[in-house]
């Protein structure tokens, strides 16, 4: 009962700051589009401050190391996440600096969540808890329900309140790290280039996906897709940690990836409601997994401040995705999917040195 009850204060916590805190945007964005006058490039360039915050907010956790074990660096961070989602009405000159401040936020509530979960759950566990985002992904698919980007952004601040409530008494482990020899270092710079490049990779999907989808198809779909990738997120963990009792993790993270990079290119190469549909399943049952994989990894290398230093990573390659797609979006998105897909297959090759241990 222990394990489910923290599993489930570490989901709510990663559902509230990353499926709602960071993802809801994703299927905001085509209504931002169509009634508040958003331009793609504008669009590219919230999402470049949501991830630079990110990133600030991973380097933060590498610099003040305590953080990671702070209930109230945690507490404090899902509140003013709540606030910059529910301020987003208000005026477009402060679009940017709300998702900023957003993306430090959802980085320590990511970093610090993980920390308490890893050391302490067992694997299966500990996928439950990853799959938190996908059930905060697949809740901020239904956020549309007003028709209004305003009332979208509105229930979703609500929503991250709720998840916060269970997540209020989550702590990060205090657990010491041991330091990394020579091989494990050279595994670990690997792994960390891979998960870079996954950053780069999927964020563009991540970010772009919906809008890409409802060039070929009717609205509905696209934001019903965005729903079936947290549908599929959500036990995706649980079966990848599973499977990680047969198979090697870094095997596992080399599928995963590949895996990946098909869904995401899917939609461009077939146009058509059954592709996107099956895009969006394939995008949420390795996105997670592949981070959820990739965290494990790093820690059983034994790095000191391994999840924070990997999220650096992953957030430095999320800032550089839509910069470099950026370019490519006055042609629409598919464009930016084809890179995208790319990208993951990038990560898959660096990732190959890896599986030479578990």
């Amino acid at each position: 009962m222990k394990q489910w009850r923290l599993a489930g204060q570490g989901a709510a916590a990663l559902a509230g700051g990353m499926g709602l805190g960071r993802f809801a945007y994703t299927p905001i964005l085509p209504l931002m589009h169509s009634q508040a006058g958003l331009s793609p490039r504008l669009g590219a360039a919230l999402a470049t401050a949501n991830y630079t915050g990110y990133l600030a907010g991973a380097l933060a956790a590498v610099v003040v190391p305590r953080l990671l074990h702070s209930r109230w660096a945690l507490r404090l961070s899902l509140l003013i996440l709540a606030a910059t989602l529910a301020l987003m009405p208000l005026s477009p000159s402060l679009w940017l600096g709300l998702r900023l401040v957003a993306g430090i936020a959802s980085a320590l509530v990511f970093v610090i969540a993980v920390s308490a979960v890893l050391p302490r759950l067992q694997s299966h566990h500990v996928g439950w808890t990853f799959g938190g985002v996908g059930a905060g992904i697949a809740v901020s698919g239904m956020v549309l329900v007003g028709g209004s980007w305003r009332t979208a952004w509105w229930i979703t601040a609500l929503l991250t309140v709720a998840c916060a409530i269970p997540a209020w008494h989550l702590t990060g482990s205090s657990a010491p790290a041991a330091v990394a020899g020579g091989t494990r270092s050279r595994h670990f710079t690997a792994l960390l280039t891979s998960y870079t490049l996954e950053g780069i990779g999927y964020i563009i999907a991540g970010t772009f996906l919906v809008a890409a989808i409802n060039e070929t198809a009717s609205g509905p779909v696209g934001n019903s897709a965005w729903i079936v990738v947290g549908l599929a997120a959500v036990p995706s963990t649980a079966l990848w940690a599973r499977l990680g009792r047969r198979w090697s993790r870094s095997a596992l993270l080399l599928v995963a990836l590949l895996v990946q990079a098909i869904g995401i290119a899917l939609p461009v190469v077939l146009p058509s409601v059954a592709a996107a549909l099956v895009s969006a399943a394939l995008f949420g049952a390795t996105f997670l997994g592949v981070a959820n994989l990739a965290i494990a990894l790093g820690a059983e290398l034994r790095v000191p401040h391994a999840v924070a230093i990997l999220t650096t990573g992953y957030s430095l390659g999320q800032i550089v995705g839509p910069l470099a797609v950026g370019p490519l979006l006055h042609n629409g998105y598919h464009q930016a999917l084809l890179v995208s897909a790319g990208v993951v297959a990038l990560a898959a090759i660096a990732a190959h040195p890896l599986r030479r241990i578990a």
